[in-house]
């Protein structure tokens, strides 16, 4: 549940917050391409990273794909199938979920979910997830926000495509039902990839001037690392970024994902960042003394002398 500081507690002890470490995600997302052997990899991936949760997402294709392109055919790794044959070829069922679950346990990462519809919040009911995420495309769909209340579980919305009027909205629909839910705002422009005129990263501090007290983070789709880092730089407290083992691999998402190395520098990058930051306390370091008492005593003198002289 919410705390005073402005922190949600989840329930495998990780604190999302202000004060607290960026909470890094690597948004797998479809890019195991429906293959449980590549999301086990993904996940050892993001692990030596030291990335703090992975991200998956659920569909009901017969409810998420438009029925006029149920029957369009597409060519894939599988061969020539219509659209939602693909779809559910690349939809991972109770049996790979179950053995997300486990291995996530076993590997100490957390992991959740984007659910795109009602069935699947259902579906994901029968694991212990630590959050659910709300896609931009579905930041109106109240009926499925609503049944993701009921679970309990805390909420992370993203903002992509979305107006200002459309996300406090989306948080007045959420405080009505309980005016204390653990719920997250994600910044995001929905560009894949996003070019850096639409990034647009002073939202973060604009949310959080918005929103006193919740957790503002981002969920970024550009290529490079520079500016994500720059938005824990700015107040997020919680980033995303679409992960894969290849860019180069067959799928929609795999361009606009970061790889294993990128995963690893940017987590690294993120924490030099947390950690120079420091508590904005003016203060003389120890590593200072010595070019202090070198450079200043020779200065000093010199400038004495100087004025003397002219005196």
């Amino acid at each position: 549940m919410p705390a005073k500081s402005g922190s949600i507690t989840l329930h495998t002890g990780r604190i999302i917050g202000e004060g607290q470490p960026c909470y890094v995600i690597a948004e797998i997302g479809i890019n195991h391409n429906g293959s449980l052997e590549i999301a086990k990899k993904l996940i050892d991936e993001a692990v030596a990273a030291k990335a703090d949760a992975v991200k998956f997402q659920k569909r009901t294709p017969e409810i998420c794909v438009p029925k006029d392109q149920w029957e369009i055919m597409r060519d894939t790794p599988w061969g020539r199938m219509s659209y939602i044959d693909y779809k559910r070829k690349t939809e991972f069922g109770i049996a790979e979920y179950a053995a997300i679950d486990q291995y996530c346990k076993k590997l100490g990462i957390d992991w959740f979910v984007s659910p795109w519809d009602v069935p699947s919040v259902d579906f994901m009911e029968q694991f212990n997830t630590v959050i659910y995420k709300l896609a931009s495309a579905s930041l109106t769909d109240l009926a499925l926000i609503g049944r993701i209340l009921e679970t309990g579980r805390p909420l992370m919305l993203s903002t992509g495509m979305s107006t200002m009027k459309e996300i406090e909205e989306a948080l007045s629909f959420v405080h009505q039902y309980d005016a204390g839910y653990p719920v997250f705002v994600a910044h995001s422009t929905s560009a894949y990839p996003c070019k850096p005129e639409e990034l647009n990263l002073k939202m973060i501090q604009t949310l959080k001037q918005k929103f006193p007290g919740m957790p503002v983070g981002y969920s970024g789709h550009e290529t490079g690392l520079a500016t994500t880092v720059g938005a824990v730089a700015m107040g997020a407290t919680f980033v995303e970024r679409h992960f894969t083992l290849d860019r180069a691999m067959w799928g929609s998402d795999h361009a606009a994902s970061v790889e294993p190395q990128g995963l690893q520098r940017l987590v690294r990058d993120i924490r030099d960042v947390e950690t120079a930051a420091g508590d904005g306390v003016k203060k003389v370091y120890e590593s200072e003394l010595a070019p202090m008492k070198r450079l200043r005593v020779n200065i000093s003198k010199e400038y004495h002398e100087v004025f003397n002289a002219k005196a």
